[in-house]
Protein backbone atom coordinates (compact mmCIF):
# COMPACT_ATOMS: atom_id res chain seq x y z
CA UNK A 1 0.00 0.00 0.00
CA UNK A 2 1.54 3.24 -1.15
CA UNK A 3 1.02 6.62 0.85
CA UNK A 4 1.66 10.44 -0.49
CA UNK A 5 2.95 13.01 1.88
CA UNK A 6 4.55 15.83 1.59
CA UNK A 7 6.89 18.24 4.18
CA UNK A 8 7.52 22.35 3.43
CA UNK A 9 11.27 22.73 4.17
CA UNK A 10 12.92 25.92 4.76
CA UNK A 11 16.29 27.36 5.40
CA UNK A 12 17.81 30.96 5.81
CA UNK A 13 20.72 30.09 3.73
CA UNK A 14 21.81 26.89 1.97
CA UNK A 15 24.88 25.69 -0.29
CA UNK A 16 24.32 22.74 -2.49
CA UNK A 17 27.62 22.57 -4.05
CA UNK A 18 28.66 21.52 -7.24
CA UNK A 19 31.48 19.61 -7.76
CA UNK A 20 32.52 20.36 -11.33
CA UNK A 21 33.22 24.73 -10.17
CA UNK A 22 36.63 25.24 -8.17
CA UNK A 23 37.84 28.67 -7.46
CA UNK A 24 37.81 31.26 -7.47
CA UNK A 25 34.19 30.84 -6.01
CA UNK A 26 32.00 27.42 -5.25
CA UNK A 27 29.01 27.71 -7.15
CA UNK A 28 25.56 26.27 -6.01
CA UNK A 29 22.71 24.37 -7.37
CA UNK A 30 19.60 27.04 -7.29
CA UNK A 31 17.00 23.89 -7.48
CA UNK A 32 17.33 21.06 -4.48
CA UNK A 33 18.19 17.62 -5.88
CA UNK A 34 17.38 14.23 -4.95
CA UNK A 35 20.86 12.98 -3.13
CA UNK A 36 20.67 16.11 -1.03
CA UNK A 37 16.75 15.41 0.05
CA UNK A 38 17.65 12.13 0.97
CA UNK A 39 20.66 13.05 3.02
CA UNK A 40 18.47 15.49 4.88
CA UNK A 41 15.65 12.47 4.81
CA UNK A 42 18.18 10.31 6.33
CA UNK A 43 19.30 12.71 9.33
CA UNK A 44 15.36 12.95 10.06
CA UNK A 45 14.94 9.13 10.82
CA UNK A 46 18.43 9.14 11.83
CA UNK A 47 20.83 6.86 9.10
CA UNK A 48 23.89 7.54 8.95
CA UNK A 49 25.44 9.31 6.45
CA UNK A 50 29.18 9.50 4.49
CA UNK A 51 32.00 7.91 6.62
CA UNK A 52 34.32 6.01 4.57
CA UNK A 53 35.83 7.19 0.96
CA UNK A 54 34.41 4.73 -1.57
CA UNK A 55 31.72 3.64 0.38
CA UNK A 56 27.97 5.03 -0.26
CA UNK A 57 26.51 6.26 3.32
CA UNK A 58 23.71 4.66 4.81
CA UNK A 59 21.34 6.65 4.36
CA UNK A 60 21.69 6.15 0.31
CA UNK A 61 21.57 2.71 0.22
CA UNK A 62 18.23 2.64 2.08
CA UNK A 63 16.02 5.30 0.74
CA UNK A 64 17.58 5.45 -2.92
CA UNK A 65 14.59 3.49 -4.29
CA UNK A 66 12.30 6.37 -2.56
CA UNK A 67 9.93 7.79 -4.93
CA UNK A 68 10.42 12.13 -4.29
CA UNK A 69 8.98 14.95 -5.92
CA UNK A 70 10.24 18.92 -5.52
CA UNK A 71 8.26 22.10 -6.05
CA UNK A 72 9.94 25.20 -4.92
CA UNK A 73 8.19 27.29 -2.80
CA UNK A 74 8.76 31.45 -2.48
CA UNK A 75 11.12 31.79 -5.70
CA UNK A 76 10.92 34.28 -8.15
CA UNK A 77 10.54 32.92 -12.03
CA UNK A 78 11.95 29.80 -10.35
CA UNK A 79 15.39 31.68 -9.34
CA UNK A 80 16.72 31.49 -5.63
CA UNK A 81 18.37 34.48 -4.56
CA UNK A 82 21.86 33.89 -4.17
CA UNK A 83 24.99 35.99 -2.60
CA UNK A 84 28.96 35.27 -2.27
CA UNK A 85 30.30 34.62 1.00
CA UNK A 86 33.94 34.57 1.96
CA UNK A 87 35.41 32.63 4.77
CA UNK A 88 39.20 32.45 6.08
CA UNK A 89 40.66 29.69 7.73
CA UNK A 90 43.66 30.94 9.89
CA UNK A 91 44.38 27.46 11.94
CA UNK A 92 47.22 27.08 9.25
CA UNK A 93 45.97 23.38 8.64
CA UNK A 94 43.82 24.25 5.86
CA UNK A 95 46.62 25.45 3.31
CA UNK A 96 50.26 24.87 2.32
CA UNK A 97 50.31 28.64 1.48
CA UNK A 98 52.43 31.24 3.39
CA UNK A 99 50.88 32.39 6.65
CA UNK A 100 48.63 29.19 6.08
CA UNK A 101 45.09 31.52 5.38
CA UNK A 102 42.80 29.90 3.62
CA UNK A 103 40.42 31.95 1.68
CA UNK A 104 37.47 30.38 0.40
CA UNK A 105 34.62 32.15 -1.73
CA UNK A 106 30.86 30.19 -1.70
CA UNK A 107 27.60 31.38 -3.90
CA UNK A 108 25.02 30.81 -1.38
CA UNK A 109 21.35 30.43 -1.76
CA UNK A 110 19.11 33.34 0.53
CA UNK A 111 16.13 31.82 1.88
CA UNK A 112 15.52 28.52 -0.21
CA UNK A 113 12.52 26.79 0.71
CA UNK A 114 10.58 23.75 -1.03
CA UNK A 115 7.91 21.34 -0.64
CA UNK A 116 9.15 18.27 -0.86
CA UNK A 117 6.54 15.15 -2.17
CA UNK A 118 7.23 11.58 -0.61
CA UNK A 119 5.33 8.41 -2.44
CA UNK A 120 5.98 5.74 0.63
CA UNK A 121 5.07 2.04 0.79
CA UNK A 122 3.83 1.67 4.06
CA UNK A 123 4.75 -2.26 4.02
CA UNK A 124 8.55 -0.89 4.32
CA UNK A 125 9.37 0.08 7.92
CA UNK A 126 12.40 2.62 6.67
CA UNK A 127 9.23 4.19 4.50
CA UNK A 128 6.62 3.90 7.98
CA UNK A 129 9.55 5.79 9.79
CA UNK A 130 9.90 8.75 7.82
CA UNK A 131 6.05 8.92 7.80
CA UNK A 132 6.00 8.88 11.28
CA UNK A 133 9.12 11.24 12.25
CA UNK A 134 7.62 14.01 9.50
CA UNK A 135 4.00 14.04 11.03
CA UNK A 136 5.30 14.96 14.18
CA UNK A 137 8.05 17.26 12.73
CA UNK A 138 10.61 15.09 14.83
CA UNK A 139 14.49 14.57 13.52
CA UNK A 140 17.18 12.57 15.32
CA UNK A 141 20.08 14.66 13.83
CA UNK A 142 19.85 17.74 12.57
CA UNK A 143 19.27 18.30 9.27
CA UNK A 144 20.88 21.20 6.75
CA UNK A 145 21.10 22.46 3.81
CA UNK A 146 24.72 21.82 2.13
CA UNK A 147 26.45 22.61 5.32
CA UNK A 148 25.82 22.05 8.43
CA UNK A 149 26.14 25.74 9.62
CA UNK A 150 22.34 25.98 7.37
CA UNK A 151 19.71 24.15 9.63
CA UNK A 152 16.51 23.27 8.04
CA UNK A 153 12.89 23.28 9.05
CA UNK A 154 9.92 21.69 8.76
CA UNK A 155 6.17 22.96 8.48
CA UNK A 156 3.16 21.80 6.42
CA UNK A 157 3.20 17.84 6.60
CA UNK A 158 0.15 16.96 4.41
CA UNK A 159 -1.64 13.68 3.31
CA UNK A 160 -2.74 13.39 0.00
CA UNK A 161 -5.63 11.16 0.06
CA UNK A 162 -6.79 11.46 -3.35
CA UNK A 163 -3.81 10.60 -5.87
CA UNK A 164 -4.00 9.06 -9.14
CA UNK A 165 -1.95 8.94 -12.92
CA UNK A 166 -2.49 11.91 -14.85
CA UNK A 167 -4.01 11.65 -17.97
CA UNK A 168 -4.01 14.38 -19.89
CA UNK A 169 -7.04 15.39 -21.77
CA UNK A 170 -5.85 19.29 -22.51
CA UNK A 171 -2.93 21.80 -22.26
CA UNK A 172 -1.61 20.98 -18.48
CA UNK A 173 0.65 22.67 -15.66
CA UNK A 174 2.93 20.91 -13.44
CA UNK A 175 3.49 22.17 -9.97
CA UNK A 176 6.87 20.45 -9.40
CA UNK A 177 9.85 20.40 -10.87
CA UNK A 178 10.10 17.39 -13.58
CA UNK A 179 12.45 15.45 -15.70
CA UNK A 180 12.63 17.14 -19.30
CA UNK A 181 13.24 13.77 -21.54
CA UNK A 182 11.74 16.11 -24.56
CA UNK A 183 13.71 19.41 -26.04
CA UNK A 184 11.96 22.01 -25.06
CA UNK A 185 12.69 24.64 -27.90
CA UNK A 186 11.20 27.73 -29.81
CA UNK A 187 8.10 27.12 -27.22
CA UNK A 188 7.54 24.54 -29.44
CA UNK A 189 6.40 22.60 -26.34
CA UNK A 190 5.77 24.75 -23.85
CA UNK A 191 3.00 26.64 -25.13
CA UNK A 192 0.05 29.25 -23.19
CA UNK A 193 -3.56 28.44 -23.09
CA UNK A 194 -4.12 31.00 -25.79
CA UNK A 195 -2.29 30.36 -28.52
CA UNK A 196 -1.60 34.30 -29.37
CA UNK A 197 -1.88 36.23 -25.73
CA UNK A 198 -0.23 34.58 -22.78
CA UNK A 199 -2.89 34.22 -19.97
CA UNK A 200 -1.97 36.37 -16.40
CA UNK A 201 1.02 34.20 -14.93
CA UNK A 202 2.63 32.22 -17.75
CA UNK A 203 5.94 34.20 -17.56
CA UNK A 204 9.28 31.64 -17.28
CA UNK A 205 10.94 28.41 -17.99
CA UNK A 206 13.54 27.22 -15.53
CA UNK A 207 16.65 24.74 -16.41
CA UNK A 208 18.93 22.99 -14.50
CA UNK A 209 21.14 19.99 -14.90
CA UNK A 210 20.60 18.36 -11.21
CA UNK A 211 22.17 15.19 -9.55
CA UNK A 212 19.48 11.99 -9.31
CA UNK A 213 21.70 9.71 -7.38
CA UNK A 214 25.24 8.15 -7.72
CA UNK A 215 26.84 6.02 -9.76
CA UNK A 216 28.05 3.34 -7.94
CA UNK A 217 31.33 2.43 -9.53
CA UNK A 218 32.81 6.64 -9.95
CA UNK A 219 31.28 7.96 -6.53
CA UNK A 220 30.26 10.75 -8.66
CA UNK A 221 26.69 12.29 -8.97
CA UNK A 222 24.58 10.94 -12.05
CA UNK A 223 22.46 13.81 -13.91
CA UNK A 224 19.49 14.77 -15.53
CA UNK A 225 17.82 17.55 -17.20
CA UNK A 226 15.21 19.06 -14.99
CA UNK A 227 12.71 22.47 -15.72
CA UNK A 228 10.83 24.08 -13.95
CA UNK A 229 7.68 26.17 -15.62
CA UNK A 230 4.05 28.12 -14.90
CA UNK A 231 3.60 27.97 -18.63
CA UNK A 232 1.05 25.02 -19.43
CA UNK A 233 1.98 22.08 -21.32
CA UNK A 234 0.88 20.35 -25.20
CA UNK A 235 -1.55 17.85 -24.74
CA UNK A 236 1.19 15.48 -26.57
CA UNK A 237 3.98 16.75 -24.33
CA UNK A 238 4.43 13.02 -22.58
CA UNK A 239 5.33 12.10 -19.38
CA UNK A 240 4.55 10.33 -16.47
CA UNK A 241 3.01 12.40 -13.70
CA UNK A 242 0.43 12.32 -11.04
CA UNK A 243 -2.42 13.96 -10.40
CA UNK A 244 -3.39 15.46 -6.47
CA UNK A 245 -6.21 17.36 -4.80
CA UNK A 246 -7.70 17.08 -8.26
CA UNK A 247 -6.26 20.11 -9.57
CA UNK A 248 -2.64 19.53 -8.78
CA UNK A 249 -0.15 17.89 -10.96
CA UNK A 250 3.32 16.91 -9.91
CA UNK A 251 6.43 14.44 -10.86
CA UNK A 252 7.99 11.98 -8.40
CA UNK A 253 11.15 10.05 -9.79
Amino acid sequence: MHKLISIDLFSDFGMLKKPDTNEPVYLTFNMLHKPALLGILGAIIGLEGFKEKGKLPDYYLKLQDLKLGIQPLNHENGNFQKTTIAYNNTTGMASKEQGGNLIVTEQTLVAPAYRCYFLLDLDNEIHQKTDNNLSNYHAEYLQYLGKNKFSVWCENYQQYAKVEEFKETESFKINSIYIKDMPVKDEKDIQPVIPIFAPEGNTFSFFERLPIGYNEELFQYEYRSFAFTDWSLKMNYQIKLLKINSNEIIQVF
